[in-house]
């Protein structure tokens, strides 16, 4: 009997040596950027480390092994009129791209100073093995490594792109790599290359000219003093990450050079475990003769915001196709048609695994068109802002979409789109085929997130993971000084042949 207790005391001593404290960072006030932590939290705190979770949607019942930190209030600093359906149809929206930076640093500023997070920082006896952190369009968060002095971990929610693959290799060209932000794809023409490469521009211009990250950073120099650590230049500390996760699969986007310590891991917030579907909307599915179209634009994007008669507009194409509708709608809506269920909530995953699902409709944000590869089914893409252009192109030049424009005309686009890839069975059979690419892999997405959250602890930062082009300035990348030293001995040359034959020139005259 005693050594079958003596091996359990030699596990139990293992499992508590394996475990770490973790800071999680997913502050965003959005849905989407909570699903994306809750599933960092979810495979960490599974695989028995101690988490302590900086979110804006706090959850009842959490782990033991997880503490969650409440930034509720950044939801009244996120502009939510600018995602109103209805303003996007009129094209009354103010979100470009400088839009975009200045109300992501509102975000990362109210987080930092937010009570809740102060008290953590200012503590010294709050100590961590790790930080992971979510990138939007600025590297104030690696301030949190660096306070706490942890190692730390960049997230990527969407595909790789130039903004992020900069903070630990190099910025990829935009000869051939798309902007998050558009919706071009390679090969570009000639216009198309011009205006990849000044988008880059453009944001490094207004980076550069807006010190507001200074200022911002500047502002944390009391939570440095309160642990006794000198405040580095945030230009230092931004491109210290020690690896960088990216929500992204080849499957998805499109296949591309990166550096050794990019992990993507797309997919990794899909549960195994479907949430239950209602009783009444199992039996909507289950009886669905002809099959189910699911529709919803999302968790930001409410249904509710579109104009009356474009809803009208809707419900009577609805009508007039053979297969059941599920719409998420975020109210009760008038004169809905017998094959049309609207609901309030909706478990989309469970619903894309039904068998009776035969196609999405969506805004073509990643978390749903990466759960339209997991489980397998076309889509038709109504993008509206942000990267949902570029997702919905992908998934249309891969062969499993169809794209339709937001605008008061669109029921009759949908219609003819809805006919189009349900009667072809090349979308469907497209979108297994990138199903089958999706799961081939050698472990699953969320297995690999802890994989490589325990190897940058194990390995004190992971620095054999870090990429050389960190360290070369840019001008020694494009070879400037080389150039610069080229034409300086040319034009020496010249200067010396030009004043000998200057001197033969006298010596002729003269002569």
């Amino acid at each position: 009997m005693k050594l079958p207790v003596a091996i359990l005391l030699a596990t139990l001593c293992l499992h508590v040596g394996d475990s770490y404290r973790i800071f999680v960072v997913f502050p965003m006030p959005g849905r989407s950027h909570t699903i994306l932590g809750d599933g960092v939290v979810r495979h960490l705190a599974a695989a028995g480390h101690d988490i302590t979770y900086v979110t804006p949607s706090p959850k009842k019942n959490v782990p033991k092994n997880v503490r969650q930190i409440d930034v509720s209030d950044n939801f009244n600093h996120f502009p939510t009129e600018e995602l109103n359906l209805k303003r996007h149809i009129e094209g009354d929206t103010a979100l470009d791209i400088s839009s975009i930076l200045g109300y992501m640093l509102t975000i990362h500023n109210v987080t930092f100073h937010n009570p809740n997070v102060r008290e953590i920082l200012v503590d010294p006896n709050e100590q961590f093995d790790l930080v992971i952190v979510e990138w939007m369009f600025s590297e104030l968060y690696s301030g949190f490594g660096a306070i706490l002095g942890a190692p730390f971990i960049w997230v990527s929610t969407v595909e790789p792109h130039w903004m992020v693959l900069q903070l630990i290799d190099e910025a990829s060209s935009p000869a051939f790599t798309a902007d998050i932000m558009g919706s071009g794809l390679p090969p570009f023409s000639f216009k198309e290359r011009v205006s990849q490469l000044f988008t880059q521009i453009l944001i490094r211009g207004i980076k550069f000219f807006d010190n507001s990250e200074d200022k911002i950073y500047s502002s944390l120099a009391p939570y440095f003093k309160a642990r006794g650590r000198q405040q580095p230049p945030l230009q230092e500390i931004a491109f210290n990450a020690s690896l960088m996760f990216g929500n992204s699969h080849v499957s998805l986007g499109q296949a591309m050079t990166l550096p050794e310590n990019y992990k993507g891991i797309g997919g990794y917030h899909i549960d195994s475990k479907l949430p239950p579907i209602p009783e009444d909307l199992q039996k909507v599915l289950d009886n669905a003769k002809h099959g189910v179209i699911y529709f919803s634009m999302g968790s930001n994007l409410k249904s509710k915001d579109l104009p009356d008669e474009l809803k009208k507009s809707l419900l009577k194409m609805f009508s007039e196709i053979k297969y059941t509708v599920i719409w998420k709608f975020e109210e009760v809506l008038p004169g809905v048609p017998d094959n049309v269920h609207i609901i309030q909530w909706a478990p989309q995953p469970s619903i894309l695994a039904h068998p009776k699902c035969v196609l999405f409709i969506t805004h073509g944000g990643l978390l749903s068109t990466t759960e339209t590869i997991h489980y397998g089914k076309p889509i038709i893409g109504i993008p509206v802002f942000a990267d949902q252009f570029i997702n919905v192109e992908r998934a249309v030049a891969k062969g499993f979409a169809k794209r339709v424009d937001l605008s008061m005309t669109m029921a009759d686009q949908l219609k003819s789109a809805i006919n189009e890839i349900l009667q072809d069975p090349k979308y469907t059979t497209t979108v297994k085929e990138l199903s089958f690419i999706y799961h081939d892999r050698p472990t699953t997405p969320g297995a690999e997130l802890v994989h490589w959250t325990e190897h940058v602890i194990k390995t004190k930062g992971a620095p054999h993971l870090r990429s050389a082009a960190l360290a070369v300035p840019f001008y020694q990348k494009l070879y400037l000084d080389l150039l610069a030293l080229t034409v300086a001995v040319l034009l020496v040359i010249r200067a010396v042949v030009h004043r000998i034959f200057k001197k033969s020139s006298k010596k002729e005259k003269t002569q």
